[in-house]
């Protein structure tokens, strides 16, 4: 929307001719670049542009995307990219950042929170937090507050008790868990907000690559949990980023 303020803003000056100004309408709704089509739409309809998915994409293709979403947008995100892809495209495009953790690269500068209310993050392990860093940057492009509460799966659930008040108050909670995925039922059972429960790939043989925890988080009895896919952050960052607009509403 600001995009397209600005545009018709520049025309209206003489700052733009009308040729440009239809051409940049026509390509507004989607532009076809071969290899893909890009949403332009997307911020106006979702509050947030098309987030890019590196994985089976080359690394041209990802720059290419980038670019386009940024002529459009203040900022754009990339998730699973690999090391090999932030080499590549941070020579392409210096202004961008990789944030290794996450395994997401961000083009543009971080909006200020504009949120009050904010989303805990909550990983039942160590190793499940690449995937709520994953849901951190997303929710921080968004301008949303965010909490986290990291190691405080149900193993040692004790050290969750001294942190309950954060899940009280919260807007809405993702909880990221790998193994048995049994931290979603228990936050699902004390928290007053929606949960949405990220199972992750971390486990031993029988977790099945994270279909045990996938199926012990869709068979939860706790009401307020849903779930998404296996080491979706940003599908889980995505959801709980439009739950908090509407509680700060």
């Amino acid at each position: 929307m600001e995009y397209l303020k600005n545009l018709l803003e520049e025309y209206k000056n003489g700052n733009v001719s009308l040729d440009k100004t239809m051409n940049e309408l026509k390509n507004l709704p989607y532009k076809d670049m071969d290899f893909a089509k890009i949403d332009h739409h997307r911020h106006l309809r979702q509050g947030f542009p098309e987030v890019v998915f590196c994985a089976g994409k080359t690394n041209e293709q990802i720059v290419e995307i980038l670019k386009e979403l940024k002529r459009k947008n203040s900022i754009v995100l990339a998730t699973k990219a690999n090391k090999e892809n932030a080499d590549f495209i941070l020579q392409k495009l210096p202004q961008c950042r990789y944030h290794e953790k996450a395994k997401t690269i961000s083009y543009g500068t971080f909006p200020k929170i504009k949120t009050h209310s904010y989303a805990c993050l909550i990983t039942a392990g160590t190793a499940d937090i690449p995937v709520a860093e994953e849901s951190r940057i997303f929710l921080k492009a968004a301008g949303i507050q965010t909490k986290k509460l990291y190691d405080c799966g149900v193993a040692g659930v004790h050290r969750l008790f001294s942190n309950v008040d954060d899940v009280l108050n919260a807007s809405a909670i993702i909880v990221i868990a790998g193994m048995e995925g049994a931290l979603a039922s228990i936050i699902g059972g004390i928290a007053p907000c929606p949960v949405i429960a990220v199972p992750t790939s971390i486990g031993y043989g029988a977790n099945l690559g994270g279909i045990a925890a996938l199926l012990g988080m869709l068979n939860s009895c706790a009401p307020t949990v849903s779930v998404v896919n296996i080491d979706n952050g940003f599908g889980a960052a995505y959801s709980a980023s439009m739950i908090v607009k509407q509680s700060d509403r």
